[in-house]
C-alpha cells in the first residue's frame, strides 16, 4: 500500500485550544462579539480579524470562479441562477440555467472560466439534469450563449453528486463526481460516478489519462474540492460516511478505496491513504483552495475554515479558523486581491440561516 503521512483528528485538540476566538465582521444584520487574543498570541494570527462581507442575501452559493478583471461568476444550487459579483459586492443575475433539476444535494453546482477566456469567452457549468449530472460549456460576453453538453451520463442522486470544476495547470478541465448513493460505482472504472475526471476543453478524454478514458482517479465517495499547489500537485477534499473526512493528494490512476476503506486502510491493501483526516463532525469538507503555502478547506458540518500547511506535498497540523462564526461554509477560492472568498451554505436545508445569509465573505490570509 502506498502510504501518505496522515494527520489524525485527535492531534488537533492542542492546536484548537490555543486558537483565537474568532470575531465576525459587523455589517448590517451580521454581528458577533470580538474577543481579545490570548496572551502571547499575535493579533494577526487569525484571518477573521477583518472579514468583510462581499455579498449577502444569496441562496446556497455553491461555486465561485473569477473572470479576468476581478468580477466573479457564482452559482446558486437551488435557484439555478448564475450570478456576477463585483469585488465591491454589486450582484446581478447573468442567467437562470435551463434544465437544472435541484433535487437534494443536486442542482446548479460547479463553474469554471476558461484559462484563455480573453480569446474564447468560454464558461463551463456542472449541473444536475432530469436524468444525470452533466457538464456544459457556453460563451459569455455580457450574456450567455447556447449551452453545449460536453460530458453527460454522470450518475445523479439525491446525495453525492460531486460537482466541482477546475482547470489544472496543464490546461485540462478536472471534474469531480460522486457515487450518487451507490458505493459500488466508485470501484467501477466503467462508471463516471465516484471519480475525478480529466478532459480536454471540448470534453474528450485528455491525453495521458491512465485508462484511455475520462477517468483520472477513482474509489471516491463524493469529492467537492480541488486545488493545486505551486508544484502542480493536485489535492481533493472528500466526504466520509460516519467516521473520517479526507484531503487526498491525487495520483494519476490512483484508487482511493471507497467503499472498501474510509480513512486509512490496512498495510496490505492497494488503496492510497488520505493526506489528512478529520472526524465527520469536525469537517464535511467542500471547497478547497491553495494560498500562502497552505490548503484551505471550507467545512459544512464543522462550520469552520481549515488551514492545512504544506511542505513538499506533506501536511502540517491543521488549524481551524472562523469556527462557528458564520455557520456552514461551502466554497473557498483564492481571489485576485489576495484574500479568500468563502461562501456560506446556511439555506441548504441543513443550516440555521441568519437574516443576511447566504453570504460571500472576503477573508484575509493570516
Amino acid at each position: 500500500m502506498r502510504k501518505h503521512p496522515t494527520v489524525p483528528a485527535t492531534a488537533l485538540a492542542a492546536v484548537l485550544a490555543t486558537l483565537l476566538v474568532l470575531a465576525a465582521c459587523t455589517s448590517g444584520t451580521d454581528s458577533g462579539d470580538s474577543t481579545s487574543p490570548p496572551p502571547g498570541s499575535s493579533p494577526t494570527a487569525s484571518p477573521a480579524t477583518s472579514v468583510r462581507p462581499v455579498a449577502t442575501g444569496l441562496e446556497v452559493p455553491w461555486a465561485v470562479a473569477f473572470l479576468p478583471g476581478g468580477d466573479a461568476l457564482v452559482t446558486e444550487r437551488d435557484s439555478a441562477r448564475l450570478l456576477r459579483v463585483t469585488p465591491s459586492g454589486e450582484t446581478s443575475t447573468v442567467a437562470t440555467i435551463p434544465g437544472v433539476d435541484p433535487i437534494g444535494e443536486g442542482g446548479l453546482l460547479g463553474v469554471a472560466v476558461s484559462p484563455t477566456f480573453d480569446d474564447d469567452r468560454l464558461v463551463y457549468l456542472y449541473f444536475t439534469a432530469d436524468d444525470d449530472n452533466r457538464v456544459v460549456r457556453t460563451t459569455y460576453d455580457g450574456r450567455l450563449g447556447d449551452l453545449r453538453v460536453i460530458v453527460d451520463g454522470i450518475p445523479k442522486g439525491s446525495n453525492h453528486n460531486g460537482g466541482r470544476l477546475a482547470f489544472g495547470p496543464d490546461g485540462m478541465l478536472y471534474i469531480t463526481t460522486g457515487e450518487a448513493g451507490n458505493p459500488s460505482l466508485s470501484q467501477d472504472r466503467a462508471s463516471l460516478g465516484g471519480k475525478i475526471l480529466r478532459v480536454t476543453p471540448e470534453g474528450d478524454p485528455a491525453p495521458g489519462n491512465p485508462f484511455g478514458d475520462r477517468v483520472w482517479s477513482y474509489g471516491h465517495r463524493n469529492v467537492q474540492g480541488l486545488a493545486w499547489d505551486d508544484q502542480k500537485r493536485l489535492y481533493a477534499t472528500e466526504f466520509g460516511q460516519n467516521e473520517f473526512d479526507e484531503i487526498n493528494l491525487i495520483e494519476k490512476g490512483g484508487n482511493y478505496g471507497w467503499p472498501e476503506v474510509e480513512g486509512e486502510g490496512s498495510p496490505d491493501d492497494e488503496y492510497i491513504d488520505p493526506l489528512v483526516t478529520w472526524t465527520t463532525d469536525e469537517a464535511s469538507p467542500s471547497g478547497l483552495a491553495h494560498a500562502g503555502g497552505s490548503l484551505w478547506a471550507a467545512a459544512l458540518q464543522g462550520e469552520r475554515l481549515w488551514q492545512v500547511p504544506l511542505t513538499n506535498g506533506g501536511a502540517g497540523t491543521p488549524k481551524a479558523h472562523l469556527r462557528g462564526e458564520y455557520g456552514r461554509l461551502r466554497a473557498v477560492v483564492h481571489a485576485p486581491d489576495g484574500t479568500l472568498w468563502v461562501t456560506t451554505s446556511n439555506r441548504d436545508g441543513r443550516g440555521d440561516p441568519a437574516d443576511s445569509d447566504d453570504r460571500i465573505l472576503s477573508v484575509p490570509l493570516p
